[in-house]
C-alpha cells in the first residue's frame, strides 16, 4: 500500500505547487523581457532613458547625470553587443543589501565587439 501512496503524494505535491511555480515562471519571463529592453537602451547610448526606466530604489541612490556618466564610462569602451544570452533568472523575495520585495535576479552572458567577454555575474 505504501508504494501506491508515494507516487500519488508526489503527483499531489506537484499539482499543489504548480500555480506558484507557474506564477514565478511568468515573473521570470516578464523580467527577462524587461531587462533585455532596458539593456537595449544602455546598448544604444540612451543612458538618460535607462535611468528613467530604472526602479525607484536605484533612482534614489544616484541622480540621472551621475548615472549617465557612470554607465557611459563603463559601457562605451566595450562597443557593440555581439551576443547576449540569459544564463539564469531566479525569482526571489529578498536580495543582499536590498529591502524585502519581489525580485528576479538575472544573469546574462554578453560578448562585445571590443575586448573580451564581460561577466558581471562572477565575483
Amino acid at each position: 500500500m505504501i508504494r501506491k501512496i508515494a507516487p500519488l503524494l508526489i503527483i499531489f505535491a506537484l499539482i499543489i505547487n504548480w500555480p506558484t511555480f507557474a506564477a514565478n515562471q511568468d515573473k521570470e519571463q516578464g523580467a527577462v523581457k524587461a531587462a533585455q529592453y532596458w539593456l537595449g537602451l544602455v546598448d544604444n547610448g540612451k543612458y538618460d532613458e535607462s535611468w528613467i526606466q530604472a526602479a525607484a530604489y536605484s533612482k534614489n541612490a544616484v541622480n540621472k547625470e551621475q548615472w549617465a556618466q557612470s554607465i557611459k564610462a563603463a559601457r562605451e569602451p566595450l562597443g557593440k553587443v555581439i551576443s547576449r544570452t540569459v544564463r539564469s533568472a531566479q525569482y526571489m523575495t529578498s536580495i543582499p543589501a536590498g529591502p524585502d520585495g519581489e525580485y528576479v535576479v538575472i544573469q546574462f552572458d554578453t560578448s562585445f565587439i571590443r575586448g573580451s567577454d564581460v561577466d558581471f555575474g562572477k565575483q
